[in-house]
């Protein structure tokens, strides 16, 4: 019996837009789990030494770090915490969007006062 690769089943089946797609769907989630196991791993942590830090118990630490399901903010910033992390979230355009803005000639918006004003004590 011939055994075949794992890698060498993905680059074949990479090759199928409709694989290609749903794959890179999961993307993201695959990165918010393996981005928990390495914060955890940097600070030398065992799940269970993460669940006592969270009050929660190793097998709650180990759902969240498989995937089976979707952590909420609050659990995140928890985590973060409980390995001496702390939680950044941003926003990246998609493919989509990044060809569509080099046509654009809009600027990007401005947060904050403009130079030379004062701010209004209130």
């Amino acid at each position: 019996m011939k055994h075949i690769r794992a890698d060498d089943l993905h680059k074949k089946w990479m090759k199928s837009p409709a694989y290609r797609r749903e794959y890179e769907a999961l993307e993201e989630e695959f990165a918010l789990f393996n981005a928990m196991m390495s914060a955890r791993r940097r600070a030398g942590l065992t799940q269970a030494d993460v669940a006592k830090r969270m009050k929660t118990t190793q097998t709650a630490i180990a759902r969240l770090e498989s995937g089976r399901g979707k952590p909420s903010t609050r659990t995140l910033e928890r985590f973060a915490r409980a390995t001496g992390h702390r939680l950044v979230i941003g926003f990246e355009p998609s493919k989509a969007l990044q060809a569509k803005s080099t046509r654009s000639t809009v600027p990007p918006p401005r947060f904050g006062k403009k130079s030379g004003q004062k701010r209004k004590r209130g």
